[in-house]
């Protein structure tokens, strides 16, 4: 893929919740660093996935994208434009061009409208996107695009199933014909046939008006289907980034090959000959993660510099200036290769 600048960049991006004692006179005892200082970039029609454990700040991360959470701290450029800063009228034309597919295709829905409504509510916050007589049709051609039958635009959320639902959120997210769309676990709730159908969907539609997508999954096998860089959060922070071969044939850091090793092999030769990594001890609070790497607690590579100093999200020195597969950021002070059998 061809790059120029990317349309998104996110430079050490924190949110913390804080954590208040007492009812009448609240004081904060300490905070819950759900996102501590996330860096990344996104290209045009470049999917980038994110993958990670329950809790280390994904949709969080998502959800500051979008400006539904305030950020602690740092910055999130879209088109070199700082959107932490904007508020008001600047805020909602910057929103135009970034929409949200949310994970529940059953309660981001109101029961109480119609998808005419839904999808057309849209078109009521931005009257310039589409004349008011023009609304309907536009409501019918939208539902054709992601292979609904325009006739159904009187129905209720509850007379779809659930990949019908999720098909009716995508038509909410491109409305207003956006850049970029933040898919926070937009098939975790669908079986797996539907779930093979809304990702296929999604990238005809990519194709055709030449999306970025931010896609959030616990399911490894499809964020590698449709992403082409992926990135790897653990506890708040991000561990591991870069192409979708990279990340999945040459992991460096040791929490992606924990993670990569746990995901089941349907070979049973490759699985009997597979080396399975055995995290031992909880993932830490992250009101009070560990000094240093956050990943040391769990790591079997620790070691005293781990505890004293961050790793920084970088390519090793190791391989930098070489063609390896292996040469891409990592926050590991002892980033290597490590052979996982995986699916693909």
């Amino acid at each position: 893929m061809e790059r120029g600048e990317p349309i998104l960049q996110v430079r050490n991006l924190k949110k913390h919740f804080p954590l208040t004692q007492g009812i009448l006179f609240k004081k904060q005892i300490g905070a819950v660093k759900a996102v501590d200082g996330v860096s990344f970039d996104l290209y045009q029609g470049e999917t980038l996935g994110i993958v990670g454990e329950s809790g280390c700040g994904k949709s969080t991360v998502a959800k500051l994208l979008m400006s539904l959470e305030k950020a602690t701290a740092g910055e999130v450029f879209y088109k070199g434009q700082d959107i932490t800063k904007l508020s008001g009228r600047a805020l909602k034309a910057v929103r135009r061009n970034i929409q949200m597919v949310f994970q529940d295709p059953y309660t981001s829905l109101n029961p109480r409208m119609t998808v005419g409504d839904i999808i057309g509510e849209t078109f009521e916050i931005h009257p310039e996107v589409a004349p008011k007589g023009d609304r309907r049709r536009k409501v019918q051609d939208l539902l054709d695009v992601v292979g609904l039958n325009p006739e159904y635009i009187n129905r209720y959320p509850h007379q779809f199933s659930g990949g019908q639902r999720q098909r009716i959120g995508i038509a909410r997210g491109l409305a207003l014909n956006p850049e970029i769309i933040i898919c926070d676990e937009p098939v975790s709730a669908l079986d797996v046939s539907v779930q093979a159908q809304v990702v296929n969907l999604m990238e005809k539609l990519q194709d055709e008006f030449n999306l970025s997508y931010i896609f959030i999954a616990h399911d490894l096998s499809i964020v590698r289907h449709i992403s082409d860089r992926v990135g790897v959060m653990y506890l708040g922070k991000m561990a591991e980034i870069g192409t979708d071969t990279q990340i999945y044939d040459h992991p460096t850091h040791p929490y992606t090959q924990a993670l990569l090793s746990a995901v089941p092999v349907p070979d049973p030769e490759a699985r009997e000959g597979r080396e399975r990594i055995i995290l031992t001890g909880d993932v830490p609070s992250p009101a009070n993660p560990p000094s240093g790497c956050r990943f040391r607690t769990r790591c079997w590579k620790a070691q005293d510099k781990c505890a004293e100093e961050v790793p920084l999200l970088a390519i090793p020195e190791r391989f930098k200036g070489s063609d390896s597969e292996a040469a891409h950021e990592s926050a590991c002070h002892f980033a290597e290769e490590k052979d996982v059998v995986h699916a693909s």
